[in-house]
């Protein structure tokens, strides 16, 4: 039987245990789930204290007429909405108000409908009852109302199933590039990838016969700190980097000689030229040469005023959501080195934006032109059968827009991993972790924008850490991993979302599964037509050791050699990713650093064989990147990926997890550039593999 501290933690979602990558339970201990009840804003002592809020929040619940919010899937029958009131005979009096506008509104007996709950609250008795409307409610965002009492609540149908193009019913299967677009390598861009080198990526996936192109999170970083350059870390996910823009593509750039001259100049191109050869990528000499160029291009596009391009501009403006603005906001704020409003709500915000509305616009104005430049990428997919797939990160930095904009919506802790085989401690990834009561409360509004802001221009997302769906492991800011648990997230209402946006967008989701997996995760997404993440390294019996046969890959997934955080299959086979850890001391000794090569030797044989490589310890990384390729391609997945870091074998990580100043995460660029791809690759052995093994 459960003590109050631990029926207060079930009802705020945490998980008193759950199964680790071993397949061993472990528990939360007392001071870990008072340290996340804390975490909530429920500080509780003792069991009385627990007690006592917890019966506060059951009649808090109870006293609501209405949730927030009821998200319904119509693969479940008719939407269905719970009203609770005080015990009653009479009639409610309610109307449905579509999205489109229409409305439609009846009346209903309270006692007739069917009774689902029912509990004293303050000495009254309050019934639970279930409201069933018709079964031809549309999808969409509509709103439900009650007339006695007057109080309404946001009602989000949902069609329960993901997008999944009319081709992939004819179980046609796809191949396609993956890039890390800041590293990727060309003759124009400026020291990191941009919008262009995209497009000419898609090009060359396109005309070698794929038809999908994956990049990492495209979220806006930090201008006023280029340095911090983890995609997977962003300010704002619902902006863009604009450091991927294309200055010289910018429209404005023909009527401007000031920005032509300084880019001509012979200090500018000696900064240029030194940014085009570096191994990495340098964003702050990035950042200090496209900021110019781009603010006078700006001016430029405000003296033309040339009213197609003014009109294309306000209406982007205007369809943004507050959120967007926030993130411009506080970018201002940060360049400005203004400190003193510490979040988007405080006195004094709205004269900043008053005072400083032009330089507030001229931010904007480069998401407006980042996202331009991104649908001219996507316009040349059109004739893939995907095109774009972009990774939408799980969290956002603590110094970001997200958290800036709406700090109740966060708790006091950070979202992380539990400790496991890879990682004895755990992990705290540092990204603040949204609280699910406050998304509850303000109807998925957060997460609405965010999956629609980043379906834009895309035929596929790929949700990061996709198990934040249904939890995330949260680690007590000042605490250790090891001190973390594991909070529920609303799973069905957020898959619902995802469904509904997936369609208007047709755009494909794909669910990154990888770590810890709850029991039933993977069989609920594929009910949803959510893609598995499969990843070679991972697909094999644990009990063997052997890797699993290309039959063994589901319909519904998203096969690939490896990923960011882990080695490139060219280092993985020469063991270069071993060497790299020695070097940064992370092999704590002689003997660890020979078992790790022993044990490599075996899971190298073991592959060799899935993948038809009898002379394992004789072939080179050339070889085991086109057998891996080749596999994949023969895999039941339905898309096949190929990561241009094992097509331009590549034997450097672009990122070790776990790691900060001990590596040069984020800043690797790629060996070979895009024009050179064709001769200097792999990219014609793999794309020949590719299209013999998985015909459209």
């Amino acid at each position: 039987m459960m003590n109050a501290v631990e029926s207060l933690a079930e009802f705020c979602g945490i998980e008193l245990s759950f199964e680790d990558a071993r397949g061993e339970t472990q528990h939360a201990s007392p001071e870990s789930i008072k340290k996340i009840l804390a975490a909530m804003n429920e500080v509780v002592c003792d069991e009385g204290q627990a007690g006592a809020v917890l019966a506060r929040r059951q009649a808090e619940d109870w006293r609501r007429t209405l949730a927030p919010v009821r998200v319904c899937d119509l693969t479940q029958g008719a939407p269905q909405i719970e009203i609770t009131l005080a015990r009653q005979r009479g009639c409610l009096h309610w109307t449905v108000q579509l999205e489109n506008g229409e409305t439609t509104h009846d009346r209903v007996a309270f006692d007739e409908l069917q009774l689902v709950g029912r509990r004293i609250i303050d000495g009254e008795e309050m019934e639970r009852r279930v409201l069933a409307l018709s079964p031809g409610t549309p999808p969409g965002y509509h709103r439900f109302s009650l007339e006695t009492p007057a109080t309404s609540m946001s009602l989000i149908v949902s069609p329960g199933l993901c997008y999944l193009p009319t081709r992939f019913e004819r179980r046609r299967q796809w191949w396609g590039i993956s890039a890390q677009l800041y590293a990727v390598r060309s003759r124009e861009n400026w020291g990191i990838g941009d919008f262009t080198d995209l497009r000419q990526l898609l090009d060359i996936a396109r005309k070698s016969g794929g038809d999908v192109v994956g990049v990492n999170p495209l979220h806006a970083l930090f201008l006023d700190d280029p340095s911090k350059a983890s995609p997977y870390s962003p300010s704002s996910r619902l902006l863009l980097n604009v450091l991927n823009i294309d200055v010289t593509r910018v429209p404005e750039l023909g009527d401007s000689e000031t920005a032509r001259g300084l880019i001509a100049s012979p200090a500018f191109q000696l900064r240029l030229r030194a940014c085009q050869v570096s191994a990495t990528v340098n964003y702050d000499e990035v950042a200090q040469l496209k900021r110019p160029v781009l603010r006078d291009l700006y001016q430029t596009f405000r003296r033309r005023a040339d009213p197609l391009r003014v009109t294309a501009f306000e209406q982007f403006r205007n369809a943004q959501p507050e959120e967007f603005f926030h993130g411009c906001v506080l970018q201002v704020l940060r360049l400005l080195g203004r400190k003193e409003f510490e979040h988007a709500g405080v006195p004094g915000i709205a004269e900043f934006r008053r005072s400083e509305a032009a330089l507030i616009e001229e931010f904007v104005w480069y998401q407006w032109i980042a996202d331009e430049q991104l649908a001219d990428a996507a316009k040349s997919a059109a004739p893939m059968a995907v095109g774009i797939y972009r990774d939408l990160a799980v969290g956002s930095d603590a110094a970001g827009a997200e958290q800036w904009s709406n700090p109740a919506g966060f708790a006091r802790a950070h979202i992380g991993a539990p400790p496991d085989i890879h990682n004895p401690s755990g992990q705290d990834w540092g990204l603040p972790a949204p609280l699910p009561r406050l998304m509850r409360d303000q109807a998925y509004r957060s997460f609405i924008d965010l999956v629609r802001a980043n379906m834009r221009h895309a035929g596929a997302l790929r949700i990061d850490h996709a198990m934040g769906l249904q939890h995330l492991f949260w680690v007590p800011e000042g605490c250790t991993a090891k001190e973390g648990a594991y909070v529920k997230y609303p799973l069905e209402d957020l898959i619902g979302i995802l469904a509904l946006e997936s369609h208007r967008h047709q755009c494909l989701i794909i669910g990154e599964d990888l770590g810890t997996v709850p029991e039933g995760f993977r069989e609920r997404i594929a009910r949803a037509n959510i893609l598995s993440y499969r990843v070679l390294y991972f697909e094999k019996d644990y009990d063997s050791g052997a890797f699993l046969e290309a039959a063994a890959y589901p319909r519904l997934s998203l096969a690939v050699a490896s990923s960011h955080d882990l080695p490139t299959l060219s280092a993985w086979w020469q063991n270069a990713d071993i060497d790299l850890k020695q070097k940064m001391g992370r092999v704590d000794s002689e003997e660890s650093m020979q078992a790790a090569v022993a044990e490599r030797a075996k899971e190298r044989r073991l592959l060799g064989q899935t993948l038809g490589l009898p002379n394992s310890e004789t072939a080179d990384g050339k070889d085991a990147v086109c057998a891996a390729h080749a596999f994949l391609a023969k895999t039941g997945a339905a898309i096949a990926m190929a990561q241009l870091d094992d097509i331009t074998l590549e034997t450097e990580p672009v990122n070790i997890p776990t790691t900060s100043e001990e590596y040069p995460n984020w800043r690797r660029r790629y060996a070979v550039e895009l024009e050179d791809l064709e001769a200097n690759s792999l990219l014609r052995p793999i794309a020949d593999a590719m299209n013999a093994a998985r015909p459209k």
